[in-house]
Order: structure tokens, then C-alpha cells, then sequence
């Protein structure tokens, strides 16, 4: 067609003529905090390194995205703080980073900006992209269904695009005017639908009638300092109770394992503790489906039970005056806060937070599940219903939608009109 650019099979535009127009390779901004958003990243940058094999990808990532070739600016771990007293804490590091941050990314033109989680640091970082030109993605809702529907209009102004990864949240947006997509959920897609038991009992040298118990604390620092002597103890108790039980911890990165181990060596009962617990790293979906039982800390981690088809027990502490202030003003809005039970809208796992997150409370759930396999055994089933809500390929879909506005406005140039890759 006359005076129509299109894409060549490299993703370049062509000129009437068949003469590639110069252009650099697309580039992608994201800022991932914490392990989950650095998973997220890796999942989206393979996938759009299919459809643009020479793009460049920077900005704020972990371990995973770096695996793809991402250029970390800055360490993810520099984001995982949690919490308004936490935050208050480290304002002004935070602070500083995001004004470097934001010279950096202006000076680097990308072409889209994908801030993924972190929502306290990434949605004002977008919205001041967005107001200089700057195409921005915010993937992973914040809990919109739990805080404030209000915050969505919000969001808005600072994402041109929300990818979901719960089918509950995009009519939320939708009531307020902001394009958002249900992507699905990675993990989703990673975990079969049917775990293998055996196998990753064997991975952990377990016979298939040694009961164990697996504690997974967090993995911000903030969690384990908070939950793990609440969570050793509490199984202390159910060792006491069954002598032969195996407790395995499964950190998630080598921050994660000195903090836990300190805490152990802290607990008053390490000793009895030592002989029973086996603290891992970095196979913690291995260890969940091998458990009989999972003591868990809020969160992602939660969505991994669920996906692992295991019984769990769910617990969570904030800071104090992080809770006073969200008691106070009466910000939380939900009757549940495990992601399994959200899905389902229903009490299918036990939820024990803040003052009720004590070792005998946390002990008596563990020990409900162990004395009642006839509801243990039904789980798993109304788990996989939910594991296939969420499994839609949601890397691809993720991608999908960020090189929708990649090729819709360029920074830096005109807007170009591009053909479908082949």
C-alpha cells in the first residue's frame, strides 16, 4: 500500500520502496520488586524477546529477569518493603532511588515502561512517565478488590494498561473507565494440574507415610523477622505431638536463609528444634507438594499452595502501627485475605492474622487438617478447578498486550503503523 509503513520478519519497518527505515530496537522499561515481580519480568521479557529478538530490556530486576539478558539498574530487593511504617522507614532511600531512576529511564527513552507490583513505588513512577510521553503498564493489580475500588480511577491515571492475573479484577476497572486485561497467572501455567507426590517426596528423601509439616514464613526480610518464631514454635507443638514429623523450611533466596537461620539459632527451643527441621533454598514448590501440611505467610505463596493441591494454614503479621492505622480507618474491605479463599469466595483454608498469628492457635489449625484426612483428601479437587480459572498463558497474553502499546507510539517519533508479525 502507498505511503503505509509495515513490519519486516525482524520487526522493522519498511519503507515503500523495501528499504528498511532506520530505527533503533524497541526498548522495555521494568521495575520489578521482590522475588514474585522478578518471576513475572523473566516470563514477559522471553516472551516479547520472541516477537522482537532484538529489543532491550532495563530497569530494576532480580536474579530471573538478568537470566534473559535484562540490564538490572538496580537490584529488585531494593523495593521489598511492605507495610506504611516500613515504607516511612526507608522514605528517603527510596526517594532517592526513584528520583535516579526516573533521570535514568527519561534519558533511555524506552518505549514502554512495565511496572510490575511494588505498587507504593511504581504507580507514581508511571504516572510521571506517563505525563512525559512515556507509554506505562502496571502488571499486577493491586488488590483493588480488597482496598478502596476508588483507587482504580486512580491507577488509571498512571497505567495506560493494567494486566490482571484474577479474573475478579478487570470489571473493577472497567467501572471506571481503566483498560485492563485478565492475563491469567503465570504459576498457573508452570505448576501441572496434577503434582506429583511421590516424586517430590523423593526429592526430599521423605517415605510415603513420614508426616512433615513446611513452613514458609515470607520472603522479605520484614515476614521472617515477624512470623518465624510463631511459626518454629507452632511446630514444635506438633512435633511434640508426633515425634516422627519432618519440618522443612524452604527459603527463598540466600537473604531469606541467614535471616531464618538467625531466628532459629534466637528461638529458645532450637535445640529440640534442629533435629527435626530441614532449612532449603530455592525449591519451595518441591517442598509444598511433598508437605501433608503448609504454614504459610499471606501472599503469593498462598497461590503456590493452592497449585500444589496441599492443605495450608495461613497467617500474617503487620507491623503494629501499620495495623492500628488499617483497623483505625477501616481500609480493608474483604471478609477473606488468602488468595484461595478470595477465588473462591469462601473459608477453604484457615486464616490467622495478626494477634490471632500465635503458636497455639497456629498449632490447633495445623493439627485440624492432620486429624481429618476425609477433608484433606477433598481439597485438592476444588483447588484444580481454580488452577484451570487461572491457567491462560499468561506470559504470552502479558506480552501481547505491552507490544500493543510498543507499536502504537514509539518514544522518542512519530507514530508508526505496523503489520502483524508472521
Amino acid at each position: 500500500m502507498r505511503g503505509k509503513l509495515c513490519r519486516s520478519r525482524d520487526h522493522e519497518p519498511i519503507l515503500p520502496d523495501n528499504t528498511p527505515a532506520p530505527r533503533k530496537p524497541l526498548r522495555f522499561a521494568l521495575v520489578a520488586g521482590e522475588a514474585s515481580g522478578d518471576l513475572l519480568g523473566a516470563g514477559l521479557i522471553e516472551k516479547l524477546r520472541e516477537r522482537y529478538p532484538n529489543a532491550q530490556f532495563a530497569g530494576v530486576g532480580g536474579d530471573a529477569m538478568r537470566a534473559t539478558g535484562f540490564d538490572a539498574w538496580y537490584d529488585a530487593q531494593a523495593l521489598a518493603v511492605m507495610g506504611l511504617a516500613e515504607v516511612l522507614r526507608h522514605l528517603p532511600r527510596l526517594l532517592k532511588l526513584r528520583r535516579e531512576l526516573r533521570q535514568r529511564l527519561l534519558a533511555w527513552k524506552p518505549d514502554v515502561f512495565v511496572g510490575i507490583d511494588a505498587p507504593d513505588f511504581n504507580l507514581g513512577l508511571e504516572r510521571w512517565l506517563k505525563q512525559r510521553g512515556v507509554a506505562t503498564v502496571h502488571y499486577v493489580s493491586p488488590s483493588v478488590w480488597a482496598w478502596r475500588e476508588g483507587r482504580a480511577a486512580k491507577i488509571g491515571r498512571s497505567a495506560d494498561r493494567v494486566l490482571c492475573l484474577f479474573p475478579m479484577e478487570p470489571p473493577i476497572y472497567a467501572r471506571h473507565g481503566v483498560d485492563a486485561r485478565f492475563v491469567g497467572h503465570p504459576l498457573a501455567d508452570a505448576m501441572p494440574l496434577d503434582p506429583d507426590r511421590h516424586h517430590a517426596r523423593d526429592a526430599l528423601d521423605l517415605t510415603a507415610d513420614t508426616p512433615m509439616l513446611a513452613l514458609l514464613p515470607g520472603s522479605r526480610l520484614g515476614e521472617i523477622h515477624r512470623l518465624s518464631a510463631d511459626f518454629l514454635s507452632a511446630a514444635l507443638l506438633i512435633q511434640r505431638q508426633q515425634p516422627n514429623l519432618r519440618i522443612v523450611a524452604p527459603m527463598a533466596n540466600a537473604a531469606a536463609h541467614a535471616a531464618f537461620e538467625r531466628e532459629l539459632e534466637s528461638h529458645p527451643d532450637a535445640a529440640e528444634l534442629k533435629p527435626a527441621l530441614r532449612i532449603t533454598q530455592g525449591n519451595a514448590r518441591t517442598v509444598m507438594v511433598a508437605a501433608d501440611v503448609i504454614l504459610l505467610a499471606s501472599g503469593t505463596a498462598t497461590l503456590e499452595g493452592m497449585l500444589a493441591k496441599r492443605p495450608m494454614v495461613v497467617a500474617y503479621k503487620i507491623a503494629p502501627l501499620t495495623y492500628s492505622i488499617v483497623k483505625g480507618l477501616r481500609m480493608l474491605k474483604v471478609d477473606h485475605y488468602a488468595l484461595p479463599n478470595v477465588l473462591a469466595n469462601e473459608a477453604l483454608v484457615p486464616e490467622l492474622m495478626q494477634y490471632d498469628c500465635t503458636p497455639e492457635n497456629l498449632a490447633a489449625a495445623i493439627s485440624s487438617w492432620l486429624r481429618n484426612p476425609t477433608s484433606m483428601a477433598a481439597l485438592p479437587s476444588r483447588f484444580r478447578e481454580l488452577h484451570q480459572v487461572l491457567r491462560r498463558d499468561a506470559s504470552s497474553r502479558a506480552a501481547e498486550a505491552v507490544a500493543e502499546l510498543a507499536e502504537r507510539a514509539p518514544a522518542g517519533g512519530a507514530r508508526i503503523e505496523y503489520a502483524k508479525p508472521p
